[in-house]
């Protein structure tokens, strides 16, 4: 193929290019128109669409307004018939609570007239009064007058003598009334008080043990009384130094005689001498030797004595300090009564005191077994043995009713609680037992002797006589001073101060006696 042939073709070519891009870009410009124009029909259309919804919705709308509009005046005429009936009701009541106050206020006008004439009645009547009063007052002072005139007397005069008619009246009816009441009370609370006191009594089964200060320590021979005191007296010297107790070696044949006030002591010193003679060996070393082994003796005999009581007694729970106190009683005396024997009988007199009261027994059987705990130590403690019992008690934190119990037996302070006064009845009851106690002639004459100065030292007695061993005094009064109804009073002063002024055990029977005689004689 030549060279004009290749141009003729690239010409053809180049030629139907341009041709087919023409007809391109006429078939794009065409597509576009195309498009425009179904684009502008279906906005027309769509714009007719919404024209026609915007009027369906303002139809709509239009017709929900009515529907509302009648509704709201539907419910606008409810509320307004709810209203309307609600007030016609509240004028029926308010016209109801007028007429209701319209009539209160009528009733008030009434009864204030009323209350005006009752006052103005009383006014008058008021006005009578005073003047009636007046003339009674005249009448009464003319009446006062003429009885001054008539019996001698002034006003005055004439009341003092009937205060004193009434004042002996009335004295002689409170007598009779105390009688009536003590002899009621008798009847009651004594036989009562005997029933628990015997029973008490019987249901207690004690021995009773009657010591002294001193302890007799029998020998074998006169011969040992030497031995005792050795060589220039020193074995005696070094058991007295280490004992504390004092031997008395006279002429008491085969016997040497321990005094002392500590009962332990002369206690641990009896044990000692005993061993010492039984063995045969004094000399100062085997004594020193002897006295520690009888001192741990008679320590370990006042724990189990300590112990034995609180098992007896059924008391428990006591700290072991008031074990050791307790057990010491058993070497302390009281009047010659053994204080452990007496405690214990205490405790059980009161626990079934307590039992027959209703009160509580424990309580009650532990304050009567401490009640004397002060005179295991009272020989080493200055103070009473209530004192000192009352500050051992607490010092071991022992319960406060018991504390009470024993600062009150002995009635140093005032009885505050049923349990304290049992301990002060059992207290009593055991001093008082026939047998329990000792005193000597000294102290029990002079116990007498107060006593009858006591009653004597009254206005109207004549002569008195201690009787029963001081518990019962018998009293002669003048019958021209004392009459029948004085005599209970007279009685109970007397009581009263001998209670005030004298210390005794149990109690003292006070009986007066009146008499009225008549002498003549026939010639």
């Amino acid at each position: 193929m030549g060279v004009d042939e290749i141009d003729t073709l690239n010409i053809v070519l180049i030629i139907a290019a341009v041709i087919f891009a023409l007809l391109n870009i006429a078939s794009f410009f065409g597509g576009i128109s195309y498009r425009k124009k179904i684009a502008e029909a279906e906005f027309g259309s769509a714009e007719e669409k919404a024209k026609s919804i915007v009027e369906e919705a303002k139809k709509n709308a239009k017709a929900k307004a009515r529907e509302l509009m009648l509704e709201a005046k539907e419910e606008n005429q409810k509320l307004r018939s709810v209203l309307d009936a609600e007030i016609k009701d509240r004028r029926r009541e308010l016209s109801i609570q007028e007429k209701r106050v319209n009539q209160k206020e009528e009733n008030l006008e009434r009864k204030n007239d009323a209350l005006e004439k009752k006052e103005h009645t009383l006014n008058q009547k008021i006005k009578e009064y005073d003047a009636k009063s007046a003339e009674i007052d005249e009448l009464r002072r003319r009446q006062v007058e003429e009885l001054e005139k008539i019996s001698g007397m002034s006003q005055q005069e004439a009341k003092d003598l009937l205060i004193r008619d009434l004042e002996q009246e009335a004295r002689h009816e409170a007598a009779i009334m105390v009688k009536e009441i003590e002899q009621e009370a008798k009847d009651t609370a004594e036989k009562k008080a005997k029933n628990i006191v015997a029973t008490s009594i019987q249901k207690i089964a004690a021995d009773h043990v009657a010591e002294t200060t001193v302890s007799v320590v029998a020998l074998p021979s006169d011969e040992m009384k030497g031995r005792i005191i050795g060589r220039e007296g020193r074995n005696i010297r070094t058991l007295e130094t280490l004992t504390g107790v004092d031997l008395i070696i006279d002429d008491t044949p085969e016997a040497v005689i321990l005094s002392s006030f500590d009962p332990v002591r002369r206690e641990v010193a009896r044990i000692a001498l005993e061993k010492l003679i039984v063995d045969g060996r004094i000399h100062p070393a085997r004594i020193e030797e002897i006295v520690e082994k009888s001192r741990k003796e008679v320590e370990a005999t006042i724990k189990q004595e300590g112990e034995a009581a609180t098992f007896e007694t059924g008391v428990h729970g006591l700290h072991p300090e008031l074990v050791k106190l307790l057990g010491r009683l058993r070497f302390r005396t009281s009047y010659g009564q053994n204080v452990l024997r007496h405690s214990i009988e205490v405790s059980h007199l009161a626990g079934v005191m307590a039992g027959e009261l209703g009160v509580d027994i424990n309580l009650a059987k532990r304050a009567g077994l401490l009640h004397d705990i002060g005179k295991a130590v009272d020989h080493e403690i200055e103070g009473s043995h209530v004192t000192i019992g009352a500050d051992i008690a607490k010092k071991y934190k022992e319960n406060n009713d018991v504390i009470h119990a024993i600062m009150a037996h002995h009635g140093d302070v005032d009885a505050q609680t049923i349990v304290a006064q049992l301990v002060q009845a059992a207290d009593a009851i055991s001093a008082a037992r026939p047998g329990a106690r000792r005193e000597n002639i000294e102290t029990y004459i002079k116990r007498l002797e107060r006593l009858e100065e006591i009653a004597n030292n009254f206005n109207g007695v004549e002569k008195s006589f201690a009787i029963q061993a001081g518990r019962e005094i018998r009293i002669m009064v003048k019958p021209d001073v004392v009459n029948d109804a004085g005599m209970i009073l007279v009685a109970k002063d007397i009581v009263k101060k001998i209670e005030a002024e004298l210390e005794y055990p149990g109690q003292i029977k006070v009986s007066l006696i009146r008499e009225t005689r008549a002498v003549d004689f026939a010639k």
